[in-house]
């Protein structure tokens, strides 16, 4: 796996008679010397050659020999991720890295989330962030495959980022554990969450996760202001069924009326074969999800209407044609943090001036 990179502080392990417990995500993993948890990134380290059987009976040290490794590095527009209620019509560095404590069998990025062996780069806090101010980029999306595997590199380049005034992008399935959800979102700017199912038992079986810790995380993530949207790859035959989407729709709006849902389209990918989402499924899907919820988008598939129109006076605040994007429907002004800080921008409608839910 070459060469392990210097970690300032590896966390969320405990030592264990002959092992370490990784306590990053429900799993708990097991690790003994040189063995992997089931996210691929994290490890114990095996004894050095000249410990060799004479090594203590004590747990190893924890490892993590991808530590800062970049599969991908990438100028998006930050609807791809999605998100579409955070400045809006923007780019936003992207950076991909490797591994995911999840299985699903219809992964669209499983070349990089169920290896640890992707082509790659190792890069640190700082070349990532200093990446980002020669791309023009004022925020930072951590994405592609799962990047809370990775929450020791997170915290160490998100806290960084804050310095320089970056903002932090999650991009994530949501998947661990409550105290390390607390310190990665209290970095965080805005975060897309997947929410796969609405069944323990299609979380625990079929994805390899946990549902009560991914509504946990959702739930951290509003609680903190972390600006929050919310992904459903919608699967035929998995979590289409009318009750399921409303179970999510409900869970939604209990998080307040300003968390958007989108409902995406799934095509056949790595073990998955079965028929992709229809296109009138889909958007079927979203108009009952609109009785309930203000904002519901529909992606990943033709046809797609993603307007975003005030609630107010109906006017369009947003226009989305795929990725062209046109704000002219809103007015940005200056109001006073919550907290006190500096003025941020708040989206209001252009046509009749009542405040909008997106997020600067």
């Amino acid at each position: 796996m070459g060469g392990i990179p210097a970690v300032r502080e590896p966390r969320f392990f405990i030592p264990e008679e002959g092992a370490l417990r990784c306590t990053l995500c429900p799993h708990h993993c097991r690790l003994e010397g040189g063995k992997s948890g089931i996210c691929r990134v994290r490890r114990a380290r095996s004894p050095l050659p000249e410990e060799g059987a004479r090594a203590p009976p004590g747990a190893p040290a924890p490892q993590l020999p991808r530590y800062g490794y970049v599969t991908a590095l990438a100028n998006d527009p930050v609807e791809k991720k999605p998100l579409y209620h955070w400045r809006p019509g923007t780019m936003i560095l992207s950076a991909g890295f490797t591994g995911c404590n999840l299985r699903c069998p219809f992964c669209q990025n499983w070349r990089i989330s169920q290896t640890a062996d992707a082509p790659g780069r190792t890069l640190s806090p700082e070349a990532l962030i200093a990446a980002a101010g020669e791309a023009g980029s004022e925020a930072l999306a951590y994405t592609y495959s799962e990047p809370l595997v990775h929450a020791e590199f997170l915290l160490d380049a998100m806290t960084l980022a804050r310095k320089e005034g970056i903002a932090n992008v999650l991009v994530t399935n949501g998947c661990v554990n409550a105290d390390a959800a607390r310190a990665i979102l209290s970095l965080a700017d805005a975060a897309n969450v997947d929410l796969k199912s609405f069944s323990e038992t299609n979380y625990a079986k079929v994805l390899g996760g946990d549902l009560s810790a991914v509504l946990d995380f959702i739930r951290t993530a509003v609680g903190l202001k972390v600006h929050t949207e919310i992904t459903t790859l919608v699967v035929p035959g998995l979590n289409d069924g009318e009750k399921e989407l409303r179970d999510m729709a409900g869970f939604i709006e209990g998080l307040g009326d300003t968390v958007p849902w989108h409902l995406s389209a799934c095509h056949p990918d790595w073990k998955w074969d079965a028929p992709p989402t229809g296109a009138e499924q889909l958007f079927a899907a979203a108009e009952r999800a609109h009785k309930t919820l203000p904002y519901v988008y529909s992606g990943n598939i033709a046809g797609e209407q993603n307007d975003t129109r005030c609630l107010h006076c109906g006017s369009v605040l947003i226009s989305r044609r795929g990725y062209l994007v046109d704000t002219g429907g809103l007015q940005w002004r200056g109001t006073k943090a919550a907290d006190g800080g500096p003025q941020k921008p708040s989206g209001f409608c252009a046509r009749c001036g009542k405040a909008a839910p997106v997020r600067w």
